[in-house]
């Protein structure tokens, strides 16, 4: 705590008046982040083209999930944890999702049979995989597959147009 209170040009006693341990200092900056991600996808509401709003929407997550190794998994816990301090910039990052796969299904592009519940398990679950060291590298690879599923209706956004590397 004391190299970040230098790096912050505060004194330690302030920056633990604010933030009294680690975790509610990482707690902090993860709610400025997650706030950041839904300020963005209100923008992308704003879209006339909501197919690719949101694949814009899960690029932006996706490079969230991969700036914090275990960030995923706190996320997904504190998702319905309400006594966690990530609850509410979670239950928001979740509806942001849920508004954008909405208007894309309206629009006709993506999937009717799924739901904000399951955009977010599969957006979890993606950002799970690639913080593991041996699925980081295809981390773009996998997820233009889970958006073309997501999407099927999206013009440029079939499977097959971005054949997969070869495994080692």
């Amino acid at each position: 705590m004391r190299d970040i209170a230098r790096r912050a040009e505060v004194g330690l006693a302030t920056l633990l008046r604010h933030f009294p341990t680690r975790e509610a200092l990482f707690e902090a900056l993860l709610c400025t982040h997650l706030d950041a991600l839904v300020q963005t996808a209100d923008g992308l509401e704003k879209s006339d083209a909501p197919g690719e709003a949101l694949v814009s929407w899960f690029r932006e997550w996706m490079a969230f999930a991969q700036s914090y190794r275990g960030v995923v998994a706190m996320m997904a816990a504190a998702h319905t944890n309400p006594e966690s301090a990530l609850y509410a910039a979670c239950a928001a990052v979740h509806s942001a999702s849920a508004r954008l796969l909405l208007r894309a299904q309206a629009g006709g592009q993506a999937r009717t049979d799924m739901n904000g519940d399951d955009l977010f398990g599969l957006m979890s679950a993606l950002g799970w995989l690639v913080d593991l060291p041996a699925f980081a590298p295809r981390a773009d690879h996998l997820s233009h597959i889970v958006a073309s599923a997501i999407l099927p209706n999206l013009p440029g956004h079939g499977v097959a147009k971005r054949p997969a590397k070869p495994e080692r």
